[in-house]
């Protein structure tokens, strides 16, 4: 799923741990482009870069359709019943489970090294990418240039650029490798920066072939989650179930308590134990009648894969069904809101000075915290899910 994850960048970008100084002078975002790419050869030359990496960027050019695909936003507003039933088909966890078989060593050996799960980075290799099947036909030389001269987030993709640079000029990728739109490549669709540091060869062949090689990608993805502070062999998601009334305003990434405390306010395993010597929160993706998690402190570090909590809860959930986790319990009578209707609910909170950022029918994190709010100053259960009933106590 490239389109998808490439849709919810700014998580992905957080991999790479890179700010360029030099961007925020020279050639600004916007000028001419051809002004601004000799600019960025000159940082690059800079940076060590040389022969084909300069080359490359010289000829680099701006392609229109990268900026159409990074204005879409139409997937963010699907709930996480939709999207997770979109993007977990019987035949996707056939495949991973296949996967899981047939790469067991390779698993085994980021789970020795790293102490990653081998479902967690199957379910995300899935999502990325469908086991490697699908992963993107944009040129990406022309894609992170075109993100870097665009004044949305130069400062996140010109040094992307210059890892691209690098890693062409030490010959780990050709000038004409392709991927996703954002400028990922790769089987689990890696940043060049991320390609560039955090790379690793799994299949010991003395390269790191993100493209061609599973074992590489496999490999490299126990060592992106290690980096971003996965706790080895511990859990990152958990179906539970919970009572019919408790304080609802708990539930949440804002709030982590020790599962113990959970336990003892209702809240139980719908398979196996809990574990209570872990901190959690509890999380109501469709409200306190949907279906229910613990997130564990491991699931907070793939929030810095990917910031999209509908899409990070669905690939956690994946990783648990590989796992042999029975489908969650989709609850019923959920009563949310459309789109349309969500972006009205947004505009009304901004009315009343609330933060919800753009009104744009997405339900994150900054529209769940002033449901809640707002749910709670009126005496209505704080589950931070939106309804119709919440809508009209604005009338």
């Amino acid at each position: 799923m490239k389109a998808i994850k490439a849709l919810m960048l700014a998580g992905a970008l957080s991999f790479s741990g890179l700010t360029s100084v030099h961007a925020q002078s020279g050639a600004a975002c916007g000028s001419d482009f051809a002004s601004w790419r000799a600019d960025v050869v000159e940082e690059a030359r800079q940076a060590g870069v040389s022969g084909l990496g300069l080359e490359s960027l010289s000829v680099a050019s701006i392609n229109p359709n990268v900026l159409k695909r990074d204005r879409a936003q139409g997937v963010f507003t699907l709930d996480f019943l939709t999207f997770s039933r979109r993007l977990i088909s019987q035949n996707r966890i056939d495949n991973g489970r296949a996967n899981l078989k047939k790469y067991a060593n390779v698993f085994e050996r980021a789970r020795a090294e790293y102490g990653v799960a081998p479902e967690i980075i199957t379910a995300f290799w899935a999502f990325e990418t469908d086991y490697g099947a699908v992963q993107g036909d944009f040129l990406t030389l022309n894609a992170v240039a075109t993100l870097a001269h665009d004044c949305r987030r130069p400062e996140l993709f010109r040094p992307q650029l210059i890892a691209l640079a690098k890693l062409i000029d030490q010959g780990i990728v050709p000038p004409d490798v392709k991927g996703a739109w954002a400028g990922e490549i790769g089987q689990i669709q890696v940043l060049p920066a991320d390609y560039l540091t955090k790379g690793r060869d799994g299949d010991n062949d003395g390269q790191v072939s993100l493209k061609t090689s599973a074992p590489d990608a496999i490999v490299t993805g126990a060592n992106f989650l290690t980096s971003l502070g996965w706790q080895a062999n511990q859990p990152w998601l958990q179906e539970v179930s919970v009572p019919s009334q408790m304080e609802w305003y708990d539930a949440g990434l804002h709030k982590k308590l020790p599962v113990s405390e959970w336990k003892a306010r209702g809240v139980g395993a719908r398979e196996g134990q809990l574990s209570t010597e872990l901190e959690a929160s509890l999380i109501l993706p469709m409200g306190r009648k949907g279906p229910a998690f613990l997130a564990y402190p491991n699931f907070n570090v793939l929030l810095e894969w990917n910031q999209s909590l509908t899409y990070v809860l669905t690939a956690a959930y994946f990783g648990t069904r590989l796992g042999g986790a029975k489908i969650y319990n989709a609850g019923k009578d959920h009563g949310g809101l459309s789109a349309e209707r969500l972006k009205g609910l947004q505009q009304k909170f901004a009315s009343r000075g609330y933060d919800v950022g753009k009104a744009d029918g997405i339900l994150g994190a900054g529209t769940r915290a002033a449901v809640r709010e707002l749910q709670q100053q009126n005496g209505l259960p704080a589950d931070a899910w939106p309804t119709e009933i919440l809508f009209n106590y604005f009338d």
